[in-house]
C-alpha cells in the first residue's frame, strides 16, 4: 500500500477541501464546506483528509454518532471523494487508513450513504469493490430516479396537461421569491400530502442560494393570479436535480407543475442528466408509488442508492487484496 497519512477536518483546512473537491471525481456542491456547514451545529464533525506526502489524495465527509461514523446523514449521499486520476490501489489505501483510524478511536460501524452513479463524473463501482472485501451488510436499497436528456419525450398524460397548462396561460420563468414558494406552496403541500417539513428552512436556503448563487435556482409557474408551482434545481455540471417541488390546489387542472417540469427539464437538455431524487419511505422498504409515477411519467429510470453498514475493525480484511 502507498504511504497515506489521515488528518482531520479542521476549518483551516476548509480551502484546501474545497480546492480537492472542485478536480475530483464527484460532480456536486453537496461536499462544499460552505454547504455542510449550513447545519454543521446538527453533527460531530468527524470528515477526514488523506496525504501522500504534501498531496492531497481524497476527502470523506463524516460525522459521529455514539460508538458509529456517519458519512453523512445530514446529505443526500455520501462517501469518499477521490481526485479523478486515482486508481484502486489508492482508494482501497484510504479505506484502509480511515477505518483504521477510526478503529483507533473505539467507533464500532461506519454506515455510507451511497453516492447515484450519476453524480460520478467518470462512471466506476470501485467502492462496491472495497465493500464487498470489507463484509459490508448493504443496509438499504433506495430508488433514485433520473432522466436522460438525449431524446427526452413526456408521455401522453403530460402532453395533455401542457396543452391545458397553455390555455390556462400559465407562464414559467425563474425567480427569486423563494419566501413566496416556501410559505404558500412547499411547506403546506408537504405537510398535508407527506405531514412533513422541508430539510431546508426559509432561511437555510436563503443563505445557501446567497453562497452558491449560480447552482440553486427556483423556477416557477404563474397564472394571472399568482404563483402556481415552484421548483429548487440543484444544478450541477452534468445533472440538474429537482430538489424540491410543488404545485397549489389546482395543480391537476391549470397544468402548472406539468410546464413547470417541462420547461426545466427542457431548459437543462444540455445537461447529461435529470435527477427527480427517491420515491422510497419506509427505510426503502416501500414505495411512493404516486410520486414514483409521477417521476416515470416524464420519462425517469430507476438507479439503485445503496446504503452500507461497515464494521470498522474489519479494516484488516484490506491488508492483503495488493499482492
Amino acid at each position: 500500500m502507498r504511504e497515506v497519512s489521515v488528518v482531520p477536518f479542521q476549518e483551516s483546512l476548509s480551502d484546501a477541501w474545497n480546492r480537492f473537491l472542485l478536480g475530483s471525481e464527484v460532480d456536486t456542491f453537496l461536499f462544499h464546506r460552505s454547504f455542510m456547514n449550513y447545519h454543521a451545529h446538527r453533527f460531530t464533525d468527524a470528515s477526514l483528509m488523506f496525504y501522500h506526502k504534501k498531496k492531497l489524495l481524497a476527502l470523506l465527509p463524516a460525522h459521529t454518532d455514539g460508538e458509529s461514523v456517519h458519512s453523512h446523514s445530514g446529505l443526500s449521499y455520501g462517501g469518499f471523494i477521490f481526485s479523478t486520476n486515482e486508481g484502486l490501489d489508492v482508494k482501497l489505501t484510504c479505506y484502509y487508513q480511515a477505518l483504521r483510524f477510526f478503529y483507533q478511536k473505539g467507533f464500532k460501524n461506519l454506515f455510507l450513504k451511497g453516492l447515484p452513479i450519476v453524480y460520478l463524473k467518470q462512471f466506476q463501482q470501485e467502492d462496491e469493490i472495497i465493500c464487498n472485501w470489507l463484509g459490508a451488510v448493504v443496509s438499504r436499497v433506495d430508488n433514485y430516479s433520473v432522466l436522460c436528456t438525449e431524446g427526452y419525450k413526456p408521455n401522453r398524460n403530460r402532453q395533455r396537461a401542457l396543452k391545458k397548462a397553455d390555455e390556462e396561460g400559465i407562464v414559467v420563468k425563474e425567480t427569486q421569491d423563494f419566501e413566496g414558494f416556501w410559505k404558500k406552496l412547499l411547506v403546506p403541500n408537504l405537510e398535508h400530502r407527506f405531514n412533513t417539513a422541508p430539510v431546508h428552512t426559509l432561511e437555510e436556503i436563503t443563505n445557501l442560494k446567497l453562497n452558491f448563487s449560480n447552482e440553486i435556482k427556483l423556477f416557477a409557474a404563474y397564472q394571472a393570479n399568482g404563483m402556481k408551482a415552484g421548483a429548487v434545481i440543484f444544478e450541477l455540471e452534468n445533472v440538474a436535480h429537482f430538489q424540491y417541488s410543488a404545485g397549489d390546489q389546482d395543480r391537476a387542472h391549470n397544468g402548472a407543475l406539468d410546464a413547470l417540469f417541462y420547461e426545466i427539464i427542457k431548459g437543462y437538455g444540455h445537461k447529461k442528466y435529470i435527477s427527480f431524487g427517491t420515491s422510497s419511505i419506509k427505510m426503502g422498504n416501500q414505495l411512493n408509488q404516486g410520486l414514483l409515477y409521477w417521476k416515470e411519467s416524464f420519462g425517469a429510470k430507476s438507479i439503485a442508492q445503496k446504503f452500507y453498514t461497515i464494521s470498522i475493525e474489519n479494516y484488516k480484511l484490506l491488508e492483503n487484496r495488493l499482492v
